[in-house]
């Protein structure tokens, strides 16, 4: 990331948030990867599901709460004083954690389920917030900078928590390390938001609606009268719908096209991660300030394109039918640099894509509904992802390869890129 972007990391209006968010995202899944890798190993109370089952409902648990709170988060964001809100929800963050350390303990599997479900309401509310403050801190020269930094700052806090959870959880002392670091990392987030500015609300006259379903009707409504801002928020939803399918498919891959190991797994991981805080911040850079999504189309055909050769360079692997091969093993072959190549590029493509969609709906959203706005936008997010997760499933079941799934994901970026391109210009770099 360039100096002007890095610069906003030693103002005191914005290094605690991005603390606050990085610690938040990292906790979430430090505790969400333990769970798995320990439900995979049967490592907690036995139940009468298979492991693959209950590692799916755990998915599906903690996106659960996006539907079901969002609207809600969306209002409260908007009411309130901001950063007082986030240090209540930062506050709740430790109760959970402690509750989550106890259910460790026991190693009950549905006590750790029912955390998840509650871990994920908790980024359900704090996530309106987080967004919505940056324009009450941020100029709106500095807007794609701040979240350029928000961007690549939760996808690398998601790299390292997942790599924490899976290794930390399985060594000798692993469910009392995890649970100290669970603690910590939450009363450190809670300090961090202490340091917040104040941000005032939206709009005090906001009666909270209590009927979810017609609140997140009509702000989609509104979010419909502003075309860019609807448009924003699809072509981020699809963003997270590519990511998540190619997190998820990451450990199918490495083993049954590839051969690697787990190594292999977090290689891909950690190429994935930093690609998109690379390309988030060099968003920033060649946008110098500006918002506009002039770069979007090309970053979506990019990401195809990277998409598409590696189906092709996943077609020429003739993985071992002996031992799995690690990361070590994995570089060492010239034929897989493409690999890696592809996986670097779609990232850093995906980076470039999805920072100015975040600023355009932050800047171009009515202020007085903006928090909701991004509640709307975390829905829509949350959908795509499962309904993404959905059809691959059923691709699988079907008896796709994931070559074919990357293939399939690849023609629909391209469509994606497509319709970017045939949109009036002014709704591109004017909206």
């Amino acid at each position: 990331m360039n100096h002007t972007t890095f610069q906003l990391l030693k103002t005191k209006r914005f290094l605690p948030l991005f603390i606050t968010q990085f610690l938040g995202a990292m906790n979430d899944n430090l505790m969400k990867q333990a769970l798995i890798v320990m439900i995979t190993f049967g490592l907690t109370s036995k139940v009468s599901y298979d492991p693959s089952i209950l590692v799916t409902i755990a998915a599906g648990i903690f996106i659960l709460p996006f539907f079901l709170f969002s609207a809600t988060a969306g209002q409260i964001a908007d009411k309130f004083e901001k950063s007082k809100t986030i240090q209540l929800i930062k506050l709740a963050e430790i109760v959970i954690m402690i509750a989550a350390v106890i259910g460790f303990y026991y190693r009950n599997t549905y006590l750790l389920m029912t955390i998840l479900f509650m871990m994920g309401s908790q980024s359900t509310f704090f996530g309106p917030l987080k967004y919505g403050i940056l324009p009450n801190h941020l100029s709106k020269e500095e807007l794609v900078a701040g979240n350029a930094l928000i961007e690549g700052g939760t996808f690398l806090a998601i790299l390292l928590g997942t790599i924490a959870g899976g290794l930390l959880i399985v060594t000798d002392q692993g469910l009392f390390i995890v649970s100290i670091l669970l603690l910590l990392i939450a009363t450190i987030g809670w300090l961090s938001s202490h340091r917040i500015p104040r941000a005032e609300a939206a709009d005090i006259k906001i009666k909270l609606n209590p009927n979810i379903l017609k609140e997140t009707v009509w702000i989609f409504g509104i979010a419909k009268k502003r075309p860019p801002v609807l448009i924003s928020i699809l072509g981020i939803s699809w963003f997270w719908a590519v990511g998540a399918t190619f997190l998820t498919q990451f450990p199918n891959f490495t083993k049954n096209q590839i051969g690697g190991d787990a190594t292999v797994v977090t290689l891909f991981m950690v190429t994935f991660s930093v690609g998109i805080a690379i390309g988030s911040g060099f968003c920033s850079k060649i946008l110098k300030g500006s918002i506009s999504a002039k770069f979007v189309p090309v970053s979506a055909l990019g990401l195809a394109i990277f998409t598409f050769d590696l189906y092709f360079a996943s077609k020429g692997l003739n993985p071992s039918n002996s031992n799995l091969i690690d990361a070590k093993d994995f570089i060492v072959d010239p034929y897989n640099w493409r690999i890696l190549l592809d996986l670097t590029a779609i990232s850093i493509f995906g980076g470039l894509y999805s920072v100015p969609l975040y600023a355009i709906v932050q800047s171009y959203s009515e202020p007085k509904l903006r928090s909701r706005t991004i509640a709307a936008n975390n829905i829509i997010n949350a959908l795509f992802m499962v309904v993404g997760a959905m059809i691959v499933a059923v691709f699988l079941a079907l008896g796709w390869s994931i070559p074919q799934i990357f293939l399939a994901l690849a023609i629909a970026t391209t469509i994606v890129a497509a319709m970017i391109v045939k949109l009036p210009q002014s709704q591109i770099n004017n909206p």
